[in-house]
C-alpha cells in the first residue's frame, strides 16, 4: 500500500472521525495513532512508518465486522435459536 492509496482510500472519510489502527489477526484489536514519519528504507527508498500512539494504548478488540471485512476472520452467523425452555430446570 502506498500513502496514494491511503489518501484514496481516506478521502472518502469525514475529516473529523478518528481513526484508529487494528493490529494482529489473531487477536484483533484497537490501538490509537500516534504519529506518522517519513523515512529511508535499507535500499535508500522513501518510506512512510505510522506508529502507536507513546500510550500504547489498547481500546478493545476490534469489532466483528471489521475483522471480517479486512478478511481477518469468516462471517459467523448465529445458531438457530430452539423452541422451548432450555436450562437445568426445563423439564419441571
Amino acid at each position: 500500500m502506498t500513502v496514494g492509496d491511503i489518501l484514496d482510500l481516506l478521502s472518502t472519510c469525514d475529516r473529523d472521525t478518528p481513526v484508529r489502527l487494528a493490529i494482529n489477526p489473531f487477536f484483533p484489536m484497537v490501538h490509537r495513532l500516534g504519529g506518522v514519519e517519513k523515512a529511508v528504507d535499507e535500499h535508500g527508498r522513501p518510506m512512510v512508518y505510522i506508529a502507536e500512539s507513546l500510550e500504547a494504548e489498547q481500546f478493545l478488540p476490534l469489532p466483528p465486522a471489521v475483522a471480517v471485512a479486512l478478511t481477518w476472520e469468516d462471517p459467523v452467523e448465529a445458531p438457530p435459536r430452539r423452541r422451548g425452555a432450555t436450562g437445568p430446570n426445563a423439564d419441571q
